[in-house]
């Protein structure tokens, strides 16, 4: 382990302790005398309360607080980290290398008993609700760090079974309804294109082009994907429509209020017919207006084609 992680992992061992001694980090850590009189010097530094005492029997003490950080913060604050942070539970994949586990008994340690008891009791009864992440996203961290630093990467990227290569600056990391998805300009098209990150297979630096500074990709929808042959959509939607937009919905659309009518206005590229067409099948009878036509159209062949398949099913049920 490197000094930063021993240092962290120092601060949880002497926590509970009221005394202890060089040998005691010794043997623990597997240093130095002089290494342990450094480590002790920089957990003083960055504010663990230790005080010595010299003498035959010396040994270092720690005062009676609960000061593990420079930055102190409420009880409530507290629990709203803990359980913020227990929603991470649910990714297959992070871009941070973490055991909730630990990230748990790191917040323990910094409350005393009797409150350590209160959250347990209150995570019987109080979650946060997350969607399940299943897919593995393999190359994530590296990802979050070309679009960190600016740097523009050459993406090797699965889909539908064909591997391509595209050159791109990742600009924006989003995590919806079950997936990881990574929006970055594909320098070769000029257009911005969005990735699955489970679909990646490799990332590497390319210095074929010069890299754009950040703030020219903080531009509304229209503006970063809308292609020029994009097809405009405008449904009406019931009041309980509503809910269901919020629920999920995409950079692609907006909701709109005209007296008691509610509309989502937005637009589609040429290939994702398909995918907003079963979009918006999911409003079922919320669905007031549809334009254009071919939308419309296309969202009862894709039902029509379900119900023959549901059809199928049930007539192999009653033969067998």
């Amino acid at each position: 382990m490197n000094k930063s992680e021993r240092l962290n992992d120092m601060m949880l061992f002497l926590n509970d302790k009221n005394l202890f001694n060089l040998k005691d980090l010794m043997d623990k850590y597997s240093i130095s005398k002089s290494t342990a009189i450094r480590d002790i010097q920089a957990l003083e530094s960055i504010g663990m309360p230790i005080y010595s005492q010299s003498g035959r029997n010396g040994y270092y003490g720690i005062l009676q607080n609960r000061l593990l950080s420079p930055i102190v913060f409420t009880v409530d604050e507290v629990f709203a980290m803990y359980f913020s942070m227990l929603t991470l539970g649910a990714y297959e994949t992070t871009p941070f290398h973490l055991s909730i586990e630990k990230l748990k008994n790191k917040f323990e340690n910094c409350l005393s008993t009797e409150k350590v008891k209160m959250l347990h009791r209150i995570e019987k009864i109080f979650s946060l609700g997350a969607i399940q992440h299943n897919n593995h996203s393999y190359f994530l961290k590296d990802i979050l760090q070309f679009a960190m630093e600016e740097r523009v990467c050459e993406i090797k990227y699965s889909k539908k079974g064909i591997e391509n290569r595209y050159i791109v600056q990742i600009f924006d990391i989003s995590s919806v309804y079950g997936q990881w998805y990574a929006t970055g300009y594909n320098f070769e098209t000029d257009s911005t294109q969005v990735f699955r990150c489970d679909k990646v297979l490799d990332v590497k630096e390319s210095t074929k082009y010069e890299a754009k500074p950040f703030v020219e990709f903080v531009k509304t929808a229209d503006t970063l994907y809308k292609a020029p042959d994009a097809t405009d959509f405008e449904i009406e939607i019931s009041k309980q429509g509503v809910d269901l937009f919020y629920k999920e919905h995409y950079p692609s659309m907006k909701l709109y209020v005209d007296e008691e009518r509610n509309f989502i206005r937005g637009f589609y590229n040429k290939g994702e017919e398909e995918f907003i067409a079963t979009y918006l099948i999911g409003y079922g009878q919320n669905i007031l207006f549809i334009q254009p036509i071919k939308l419309k159209e296309l969202m009862i062949k894709k039902m029509d084609i379900l119900k023959k398949h549901l059809l199928s099913i049930s007539d192999l049920n009653i033969s067998s």
